[in-house]
């Protein structure tokens, strides 16, 4: 039989090299998934700690700017008071 000798040889090559990275192929591929899961969970856990820090400085803003409303309402109330005339006489030494 003239066709079985290169069907051994290529079989002998398929188990020599192929089955070694085929036998590998699967933990390559079990290690390289448990690491994508692993990268996955740790940017998981960090877009929960930015989505909470983001929620929080939005607090702080609004706060700041009812804080910034009330001032501006308290400086409005008093330039609308009437201020007393002051003459040079009484103004203070420093200036």
């Amino acid at each position: 039989m003239i066709g079985a000798e290169p069907a051994r040889r290529a079989q002998g090559l398929v188990s020599n090299h192929t089955m070694t990275t085929l036998n590998t192929l699967p933990h390559a591929i079990d290690q390289r998934l448990t690491e994508l899961e692993i990268k996955a969970s740790y940017a998981d856990d960090l877009l929960d700690v930015l989505n909470a820090q983001v929620a929080h400085q939005q607090e702080q803003i609004e706060l700041l700017l009812r804080e910034v409303g009330r001032l501006r309402q308290q400086g409005d109330a008093g330039a609308t008071m009437p201020n007393p005339p002051h003459s040079r006489d009484e103004l203070p030494p420093h200036y």
